[in-house]
C-alpha cells in the first residue's frame, strides 16, 4: 500500500505540470492571432516581431526560473512566472497599432519571460520525480505544451469572433493566472535523495554518460555544453520557420484559407505527439541516436514542405512539427543525462539559449526570403542544411568526463 501511495503521489506534480504546460501552448498559436492583429492596423513585420521576442526572451526566463528552483523551490518560480505571463497578456490587450512596442513589451517580453520561468521548472521537477523514466516523463510534460496549441486554437477563434483579439488576450490572462497559481502550490521537488521503489540506477555502458551533477559553472566549462546548445540552435530551425507561417504555407500551396488554418492545428498536434513519442523512443534508443533520426527528418521534410501542393502541405507540416516536437522532448533529457538532475533547471535554461537565438534568426530569415522571393524554398533549404550539420555534430558528441573529486 505504501509503495502504491508513493507511486501515485509522484504523478501529482506531473498532472499539475501538464496543466501549466497546456497554458504555455498558446505560444504556438501566434499564427492564429497575427492575421487578426494585422486587420486592426499593425504591420506584418511589427506583428511578427512579437512572436520572435517571445521565443527569444523565453530562454532568459528559463535561466532565472531554473536557478531559483534549483536553489529554493519550484512553487515561487511557477507562481511568479504565471503572474508575469498573465500580466503580459492582459496588458497586451491595451495595445494599439500606433504603439507596436506595447505588444512587443507585453506579449513578447513579459509573456516570454513568464513562460520561460514556468516551462523549465516543470520539466526539471518532473524529471526529479521520475529518474527511472526520464525521457518518457519529459515527453509527457512538453507534449502538453504542444497539445495546448491544439486545445486553445478553437478557443481563441471563438473568443476572437465574439470579443475581438485584444479581449481574447485578456481572457487568456485570467486563465493563466488561475492555473499557474493553483498548480504552483501543488508542484514540489521530491525529498533529497529520492529514488523510486525498486529502482536501481543502471551501471553506465561503455561510452555512455557517467551520472554526475554539474553546477552551471562546471557545465559552461565542458565542450559538450556548447555542442548541445549549437545542435539545438541548428536542429530547431525548420520547425521555428514553419510554425508562424503554417497558415501561409497552406494558402501558398493552393488550400483555401479555411483549410489552411487547419495547418496551425496540424503542426500543434504533431508537435505534441512528437514530444511524447520521441521522449519514449529516447529511453530505448538513447538520446544521441534519437536526435540524429529527428535531424534527418527535419533536413528532408523542410524543403519538401515548400514544394508540395494541396493536402500534401498539411502532411509535410505535420512531419516537420513531429520532428520539432521531438527535439523539445529529447534535448531536456540529454541535458540531464550529461550534466545531472540537481541543477537541471539552470543548465537546461542555458542550453535553451541556442533555441532562442535560433527562434529569432529563423523567423527573420523566413520572413526576409518570403518577402524577397515570394516563397519559402530558400529559407527551408537553409533550415535543411542546418539540420544536416546538427546531425553530423551529434554523431561526434560524447558525454562529459567524470569530474575528479
Amino acid at each position: 500500500m505504501a509503495e502504491s501511495k508513493k507511486a501515485y503521489f509522484r504523478w501529482i506534480p506531473v498532472l499539475a505540470g501538464i496543466a501549466v504546460q497546456l497554458c504555455l501552448g498558446t505560444a504556438y498559436i501566434w499564427g492564429v492571432f497575427q492575421p487578426k492583429v494585422v486587420e486592426l492596423g499593425w504591420a506584418h513585420t511589427d506583428a511578427a516581431r512579437t512572436y520572435s521576442l517571445l521565443l527569444g526572451v523565453l530562454t532568459f526566463g528559463s535561466m532565472v526560473g531554473g536557478k531559483i528552483q534549483d536553489k529554493l523551490s519550484p512553487t515561487p518560480v511557477i507562481i511568479i512566472g504565471g503572474v508575469i505571463l498573465a500580466a503580459g497578456f492582459f496588458l497586451a490587450g491595451l495595445g494599439t497599432p500606433e504603439m507596436p512596442w506595447v505588444l512587443w513589451l507585453t506579449y513578447g517580453v513579459m509573456g516570454g519571460f513568464g513562460m520561460g520561468m514556468t516551462y523549465t521548472t516543470t520539466i526539471a521537477v518532473c524529471q526529479k520525480w521520475f529518474p527511472d523514466k526520464r525521457g518518457l516523463i519529459t515527453g509527457i510534460i512538453v507534449s502538453a505544451l504542444g497539445f495546448g496549441g491544439l486545445v486553445f486554437t478553437p478557443v481563441a477563434n471563438a473568443l476572437m469572433d465574439s470579443a475581438g483579439v485584444m479581449a481574447t488576450f485578456q481572457w487568456f490572462a485570467l486563465i493563466f493566472l488561475v492555473v499557474t497559481v493553483v498548480c504552483g502550490i501543488i508542484i514540489k521537488n521530491p525529498p533529497q535523495g529520492f529514488k523510486p521503489e525498486g529502482w536501481t540506477p543502471p551501471a553506465p555502458k561503455e561510452g555512455a554518460a557517467i551520472r554526475q551533477d554539474l553546477t552551471p559553472g562546471q557545465t559552461l566549462k565542458t565542450p559538450q555544453y556548447y555542442m548541445v546548445t549549437l545542435e539545438m540552435l541548428l536542429a530547431c530551425a525548420a520547425g521555428l520557420m514553419v510554425i508562424p507561417f503554417a497558415k501561409i504555407l497552406g494558402t501558398d500551396g493552393g488550400l483555401t484559407p479555411e483549410v489552411a488554418a487547419v495547418g496551425v492545428m496540424v503542426i500543434s498536434g504533431f508537435n505534441s505527439a512528437g514530444r511524447l513519442f520521441w521522449g519514449w523512443v529516447s529511453d530505448r534508443l538513447g538520446c544521441k541516436r534519437t536526435l540524429i533520426i529527428l535531424m534527418v527528418i527535419a533536413a528532408v521534410g523542410a524543403p519538401i514542405a515548400a514544394l508540395v501542393k494541396g493536402a500534401w502541405v498539411l502532411v509535410l507540416i505535420g512531419a516537420v512539427g513531429f520532428s520539432y516536437g521531438g527535439f523539445l522532448g529529447v534535448f531536456p533529457a540529454i541535458t540531464s543525462e550529461y550534466f545531472g538532475l540537481r541543477n537541471m533547471g539552470m543548465n537546461y535554461g542555458m542550453v535553451m539559449l541556442g533555441f532562442s537565438i535560433g527562434a529569432v534568426a529563423s523567423a527573420y530569415v523566413a520572413a526576409y526570403f518570403k518577402e524577397l522571393s515570394g516563397g519559402f524554398l530558400v529559407p527551408f533549404l537553409i533550415a535543411s542544411a542546418a539540420a544536416a550539420v546538427a546531425a553530423v555534430l551529434t554523431a561526434f558528441l560524447k558525454p562529459p568526463k567524470k569530474k575528479s573529486a
